[in-house]
């Protein structure tokens, strides 16, 4: 395991988890509702930030490694699956959503691992659907967790346009994702016959 800066930001991340979800867990007398839906957001929204700037650090100071790049992709799961959680939880979405969005996750991981074992990975490398799936679920997860008018706007109800948005993504993305791991998967379908 290779400790550099980018691996330890990417820890970091994973150690927010527990303090994301346990704040809501803390009664209203120690903090009030708003303010447990501020401090999640803020450190959604930092974690989010990390990620990217974990991957810039990895690239610019060439500290790059496997273990970083399965770490990092674990971590932003971990930290999506718990947050959609919470928001089905706390009445934010509706679980169908969640499952939609986590049972992806964990299939086209599944599919990726296959892909590489087989020499394909490039085959499914991360596409623009995938990106915009990511930028509309990374936009529309803070919104929720905030769930407070915002400047006048309806936080409640763009988020919820915005995750609806990032869960047709997210089924577009991962028939794309199989479509183009098929032949690998036909070609492995023939040789067991």
């Amino acid at each position: 395991m290779s400790i550099n800066i980018p691996n330890t930001l990417t820890w970091a991340r994973i150690a927010l988890i527990p303090v994301f979800v346990g704040i809501f867990y803390l009664p209203d007398s120690v903090l009030a509702a708003h303010m447990k839906n501020l401090l999640a957001t803020v450190i959604f929204v930092v974690a989010a930030i990390t990620d990217w700037f974990d991957g810039y650090l990895a690239r610019k100071l060439e500290q790059t490694s496997a273990f970083g790049a399965f770490l990092d992709p674990v971590a932003d799961k971990l930290m999506v699956a718990a947050a959609l959680i919470l928001l089905v939880q706390l009445g934010r979405v509706d679980a169908i959503i969640a499952v939609v969005i986590i049972g992806r996750e964990i299939t086209i991981s599944a599919l990726r691992e296959w892909m590489a074992r087989v020499g394909q990975s490039s085959s499914v490398a991360v596409a623009t659907v995938g990106k915009l799936k990511t930028t509309a679920q990374m936009i529309a997860i803070p919104l929720l967790l905030y769930h407070a008018p915002l400047l006048s706007m309806n936080v409640q109800w763009l988020g919820t346009l915005l995750i609806y948005i990032a869960t047709a993504l997210t089924l577009w993305s991962m028939g794309y994702y199989l479509h183009k791991a098929l032949p690998q998967l036909n070609a492995a379908e023939q040789l067991r016959k």
